[in-house]
């Protein structure tokens, strides 16, 4: 029987790693000048924690998460994302009497059972960026700063900014009001998706607006916005957010029908979408989630931050040519016939012990062969051990060095 990875998940392979580990590394030296430190949470959470959340109505809780119960019959969930563990990590552990904001980001897997396409996975990886413990508008510019500095850091230029004000509790509700009106108003010009929606979740009618149909689209394009009912505090805290975005140079497209699809979002709400088309097209989303912590249990508290998959972001750096090269060994030990294999690899373990990146023949190839791998390694250099003595070239240009087996890594070191 041939066994293959389950469908929707994905191998990351060795010739996959070089651009993988430039955006993973990049991400991770941005987090750490601007001050988030790592966290890691479980792989699986209490099932509790995302219907309390993510919304009863939410695609993530009706359809795409990962539900079951253990061998003590408590239900449990894989993650389908980052913000609520790392919130809920937040109030276990009493990180509201550290210095705030918490500023804190985790690089992990998260797991949402949907249809895969290209870019999209149902094991995926994401990096969660979180700022807990001020409501600050600076704050939903740095992250949103963040994001796009590491999308030019990496060469990606093709890409758009799009970001809206969903409003708090103070001004939400008088224009859910209104907008559930209009949709009794217009039920004949929608779906039946969007009708099921206006019972679980109004507001969530324009998530993942361009996936409708254009009939659809049409109409909900005369439906009312929430930035025509935003309160004077939400109103100024979207404008003070945009101020800083301007000073940094940020550029974006103000997108009245943009809201997230997860209950917890209030205020500044944000996409980043990418060349590519379809499903794969967001390359990172987040918002503002000031109730999120008072609805686990922890005391009133703002959040700002976002999500941003691997897969999506690697995705869009192949839409634009970049690539990167695995880092070639310093090093190759070839053994030619009647070589000291033993005292060869001696030598080999004390040039690994002082940092050099080198390797020899396994595979038992001909000396001929072993030069071919050279040439294909990349290596820098080669040291050939002889059965009389060994032959050092420390880079493709230098001349040969005789010398002793026993002396190789002195040597080279010297």
């Amino acid at each position: 029987m041939k066994i293959e990875a389950p469908r929707g998940t994905h191998d990351i392979l060795p010739a996959d790693q070089p651009l993988w580990q430039r955006v993973v590394g990049e991400a991770e030296r941005l987090c750490a000048l601007y001050g988030y430190r790592r966290i890691q949470t479980p792989v699986f959470e209490d099932t509790a924690l995302f219907e309390r959340t993510s919304g009863a109505g939410s695609d993530v809780v009706q359809k795409e998460m990962y539900t079951f119960e253990d061998r003590s019959g408590r239900s449990v969930t894989l993650r389908p994302e980052g913000t609520a563990p790392i919130c809920r990590a937040y109030v276990q552990h009493g990180l509201h009497r550290e210095p705030q904001p918490q500023k804190l980001y985790t690089l992990a897997t998260m797991y949402r059972y949907s249809a895969p396409q290209k870019g999209r996975y149902r094991e995926h990886w994401q990096i969660s960026v979180e700022a807990i413990g001020s409501d600050d508008p600076a704050l939903d510019a740095e992250v949103i700063q963040l994001y796009d500095t590491l999308l030019r850091r990496l060469g990606v230029t093709q890409y758009r900014l799009a970001l809206n004000s969903i409003g708090d509790p103070a001004c939400r509700p008088a224009y859910l009001e209104r907008l559930v009106r209009w949709l009794d108003e217009h039920e004949e010009l929608l779906d039946e998706d969007v009708r099921a929606r206006r019972h679980t979740s109004p507001l969530r009618v324009f998530d993942n607006l361009e996936a409708r149909p254009a009939a659809v689209r049409r109409a909900l394009s005369e439906a009312p916005t929430i930035g025509e009912s935003l309160c004077d505090a939400c109103r100024e805290h979207f404008a003070a957010v945009l101020g800083y975005l301007d000073s940094y140079g940020v550029a974006y497209e103000l997108v009245p029908t943009l809201v997230r699809g997860l209950d917890y979002y209030t205020r500044t709400t944000w996409e980043f979408v990418g060349p590519a088309q379809g499903a794969q097209s967001t390359i990172s989303g987040g918002g503002r989630y000031d109730g999120l912590v008072a609805e686990i249990g922890g005391r009133p508290t703002p959040g700002v931050g976002f999500g941003a998959g691997i897969e999506r972001l690697v995705l869009a750096l192949e839409e634009a040519g970049i690539t990167a090269e695995p880092e070639p060994p310093e090093l190759l030990v070839l053994l030619d016939a009647g070589a000291d294999r033993r005292a060869a690899l001696i030598e080999l373990a004390k040039l690994r012990a002082a940092g050099v990146a080198c390797d020899t023949e396994y595979a038992g190839r001909s000396l001929k062969g072993q030069f071919t791998q050279l040439s294909r390694s990349g290596a820098r250099g080669y040291v050939l051990v002889k059965a009389d003595g060994a032959v050092l070239k420390r880079t493709r240009e230098s001349a040969e060095e005789a010398i002793g087996v026993q002396e190789i890594a002195a040597r080279y070191l010297g």
